[in-house]
């Protein structure tokens, strides 16, 4: 079965970096197209960045850009999210999604996306 687990989360300073990063098993991962969201508590799940399945195309929320960058190594069925210049409205916990029709491109509509990691910790303190 499909898996997705998420890791890297932590607690930051604003103004630090982390780097998340999501390992994928069950499927064939150079195929599909990869997505980031967030949900801080009280808030609606939140769009952060998306990745195509070769890496040549990304998509960023625009309180993200500038300062996180998704890429993915193929390799070893990984994408990861670089997240810099950390400010406490980052502060969610972090999923990884995967879009498994690969005639798609990238998408921000959490309900184009078939399955979910657990989720990683994202705390950034002022």
């Amino acid at each position: 079965q499909v898996q997705l687990v998420e890791s890297g989360g932590g607690l930051v300073q604003a103004g630090d970096s982390l780097r998340l990063s999501c390992a994928a098993s069950g499927l064939t991962f150079s195929r599909y197209a990869m997505g980031w969201f967030r949900q801080a508590p009280g808030k609606e799940r939140e769009f952060v960045a998306a990745i195509n399945w070769s890496g040549g195309n990304t998509y960023y929320v625009d309180s993200v850009k500038g300062r996180f960058t998704c890429s993915r190594d193929n390799r070893k069925n990984t994408v990861y999210l670089q997240m810099n210049s950390l400010k406490p409205e980052d502060t969610a916990v972090y999923y990884c999604a995967a879009d498994l029709q690969p005639a798609r491109g990238v998408t921000r509509d959490s309900h184009e996306y078939d399955y979910w990691g657990q989720g990683t910790q994202v705390t950034v303190s002022s």
